[in-house]
């Protein structure tokens, strides 16, 4: 049996220690198994189901959630430490003296009286960090694993402030519209090589446009999923009190029902693009 107290209520320092046990010898199998590669991209989902607890204004959930990202940088603490690496009082240390060497306008003499300047004074902070340990890019910081709309609005963003921008949001519909158009290109000449070029290109040029309105890409993606789930479901719904399945079903059968819900759902027109 892992040598771990069982009480009502735990606190941070027994979930700390609570996943040193795991990881121990006569601990779980699996967690002592996992290394930083093996559940790296754990990190981002825990993160993202963060965002949806927030999204649904749930408290209760949103708890839950961080837990379970907080779980994750212990893990991958955890592992550290038992490499005589860092540990958590490292983590937070560093953690502490980033958030003061950056926060001038509160812990020196530094004026920042809006966020506009506050975030202004952090990049130039940054810039000035990467600068003095090597020669390096402003995109240097922007990490590759981010969702791609993400970061291409990051990368998009870090240009723009350097002035490497379109004028106004026409610049860049214009620049949409010729992706297009060289994505329509590639599809006529059967070049799949160039049609997946074009379609990154596509996806690029249209966070561009997001970006001119302050809205963020990554949220419109999520929104537009959401979109399509709602109708689908009602799509579904709406087959089985026909007695129907999906799989049995035309598509032109399953968009008429699926234009339905755009009527009955979002209070817009049908469009139909299949014919019987």
């Amino acid at each position: 049996m892992a040598e771990f107290h069982i009480k009502d209520k735990y606190d941070l320092n027994d979930f700390i220690a609570l996943i040193d046990v795991l990881r121990a010898p006569g601990g779980c199998p699996w967690d002592m198994k996992q290394t930083h590669e093996s559940i790296k991209r754990n990190v981002v989902e825990e993160a993202w189901e963060v965002c949806d607890a927030i999204d649904e204004n749930d408290m209760d959930h949103l708890r839950e959630e961080l837990g379970d990202l907080l779980m994750q940088i212990i893990f991958h603490t955890s592992m550290e430490k038992e490499k005589g690496g860092f540990d958590m009082d490292a983590v937070a240390d560093e953690a502490c003296k980033k958030l003061v060497h950056r926060h001038p306008h509160v812990f020196g003499s530094v004026q920042a009286d809006t966020p506009d300047e506050v975030l202004s004074n952090w990049d130039a902070i940054k810039r000035a960090d990467r600068g003095q340990q090597s020669t390096s890019s402003v995109m240097d910081g922007i990490p590759r694993g981010l969702p791609g709309l993400m970061r291409s609005q990051k990368i998009q963003d870090k240009a723009a402030k350097l002035g490497f921008d379109w004028p106004d949001v026409s610049g860049a519909m214009d620049k949409l519209r010729e992706e297009v158009s060289e994505l329509q290109e590639g599809i006529d000449a059967g070049d799949l090589e160039n049609i997946k070029e074009e379609l990154g290109d596509v996806l690029f040029s249209a966070v561009n446009v997001a970006r001119f309105f302050k809205v963020d890409s990554e949220d419109c993606m999520h929104a537009a999923c959401a979109k399509f789930i709602r109708r689908f479901r009602y799509m579904e719904e709406r087959a089985a009190e026909r007695g129907l399945k999906l799989e049995e079903m035309t598509l032109a059968q399953m968009e008429e029902i699926y234009q339905q819900g755009r009527h009955d759902l979002e209070g817009k027109e049908p469009v139909h693009f299949f014919g019987e």
